[in-house]
């Protein structure tokens, strides 16, 4: 691991774990946004355990039959474990206000990410950075309502 790998994972940590702390001591009544980002948890089964898994998140983009989110990792050089998981497991759930709902998760094509990043990047600038850090091509992943 690189030290800039290590930075990356900090400060991931220190996000999921602050966030979640967050919602314990408020009564997931705060933050409800982040940075003007929807917070959510996204629930997906673990890839080589099977089990589920949560992760805390943003949404650049959150509507009622699209969320988009990124796997960004701090511009971290391999993907996070939750989209590793969703890869293999595409049908995730969604929690957020403490409802929890389906979803099918995807990564986006090379066209959409194309389309998508600049607005990606207006609401949350610092995925252009993580993008130059890192050799990876991050993943933008598209969730849509499963019935």
């Amino acid at each position: 691991m690189t030290i800039s790998d290590f930075g990356a994972s900090a400060g991931a940590w220190l996000l999921e774990n602050g966030h979640r702390t967050l919602l314990a001591v408020t009564g997931g009544r705060f933050p409800k946004k982040l940075l003007g980002m929807q917070t959510l948890e996204l629930h997906t089964i673990g890839r080589k355990s099977g089990q589920r898994r949560s992760t805390m998140l943003t949404a650049p983009i959150y509507e009622p039959d699209r969320i988009v989110v990124v796997a960004s990792k701090g511009g971290h050089s391999v993907d996070p474990d939750w989209f590793k998981n969703l890869v293999a497991h595409p049908d995730v759930e969604v929690t957020v206000d403490e409802a929890t709902t389906p979803w099918t998760a995807r990564r986006a094509d090379a066209d959409e990410k194309k389309r998508l990043w600049p607005i990606l990047v207006k609401a949350n600038s610092g995925y252009d950075g993580y993008q130059r850090r890192t050799d990876r091509d991050i993943p933008v992943v598209i969730l849509t309502p499963r019935s």
